[in-house]
């Protein structure tokens, strides 16, 4: 099969690069060229830009493909440009939407394809949701072979996922973890939430390729392993050989005092991980028969905290979000010390 990611360097994308090279499909990837690191040897590269489209279709001239996923897409101008780049040279077109584009706050809290798409605190996610509507719309009427796939909060080895962090990643989190500071943990910490591997995403993803089946369908690929924030935390804690020091923060809080430090936190709490959503993957698996998320998160967050402390480079430090927790933990200890004294 002839694949073409458009990306194919990022958190989800390069393990699924990865597999597909290990497994013999001829694959090309479309992107900057920024991460060639990541790109295993062999694998054929074509450097652009996908929003220069006359170049691109320049460069694509006389080229077919099974199938083409865009890792990169976030609103209408990018899917109409690529209708235009790829109806008529591949037999499948995957859009990445996500699956914070689901109900929030959600009615149910087991979340199945049909869960309504309404996300009314996130821009990224109405944007995703607006994309799918378009591009179903093609499929319905002009036969475009679309598949839409939502994944939700997935990791790789390079980044631990955690449920607040700043500008510069987790780092910051994991530091003081390890310097017994207290740690910010959205609400009382009792949420549920699911957190993918990027390997066990690229699963089910492949799956997909080339799946006749798949056409016209709107799936989503997690694992069906469920931890509260404070487990999550925890597990992390655990893998650095420490004792998690907790701080319990309304969401809503979160978000008033992130604004003083530039901080947008709304879409990613309230229109995400403040909600407790438990994902039925019963789509994938009549998909992909085959598929099992086989990584459970202590193995994958060992493997992430274990590469990072081994990379220096990946130890991007965020004194600004240190701070920003500081001045958090202050302000907490003050309201509990006026009721304590009540």
């Amino acid at each position: 099969m002839k694949i073409l990611l458009i990306g194919g360097t990022g958190t989800i994308s390069t393990a699924i690069t990865a597999k597909l090279h290990e497994l013999g499909y001829d694959l090309t990837l479309l992107n900057r060229g920024g991460r060639s690191d990541r790109v295993p040897a062999g694998v054929e590269v074509i450097k652009a830009d996908v929003n220069n489209e006359e170049e691109v279709t320049k460069l694509l001239d006389g080229r077919t493909f099974d199938a083409v996923a865009d890792f990169i897409a976030f609103d209408i101008p990018h899917v109409e440009r690529d209708y235009r780049l790829f109806a008529g040279i591949t037999k499948q077109y995957i859009f990445i939407s996500s699956a914070s584009a689901y109900q929030k706050p959600p009615v149910d809290p087991v979340i199945t394809e049909s869960t309504p798409l309404s996300n009314p605190y996130w821009e990224y996610s109405r944007n995703k949701a607006i994309c799918e509507e378009w591009l179903m719309e093609r499929f319905r009427e002009d036969g475009f072979p679309v598949t839409i796939v939502r994944p939700s909060h997935t990791y790789q080895k390079e980044s631990v996922p955690v449920a607040v962090h700043g500008h510069h990643g987790s780092w910051q989190i994991l530091k003081r973890m390890t310097q017994g500071k207290p740690v910010i943990i959205p609400g009382d910490g009792s949420s549920l939430w699911t957190l993918t591997h990027n390997t066990d995403f690229a699963k089910g993803f492949i799956g997909l390729l080339g799946n006749t089946h798949a056409i016209g369908q709107a799936v989503h690929i997690t694992s069906d392993e469920s931890l509260t924030w404070t487990q999550i935390h925890e597990i992390i804690a655990a893998q650095l050989g420490v004792k998690l020091n907790p701080l319990y923060v309304p969401s809503d809080l979160l978000i008033h005092a992130g604004k003083k430090f530039g901080y947008d936190f709304e879409g990613a709490l309230i229109g995400d991980k403040s909600c407790t959503v438990l994902f039925d993957n019963s789509k994938v698996k009549r998909l992909v028969p085959e598929f099992v998320a086989t990584t459970r998160f202590d193995q994958g967050v060992a493997c992430a905290v274990g590469h990072i402390l081994a990379h220096p480079e990946l130890q991007k430090e965020d004194l600004e979000y240190d701070a920003f927790c500081d001045e958090i933990d202050v302000a907490m200890k003050q309201v509990y010390d006026v009721f304590s004294n009540e």
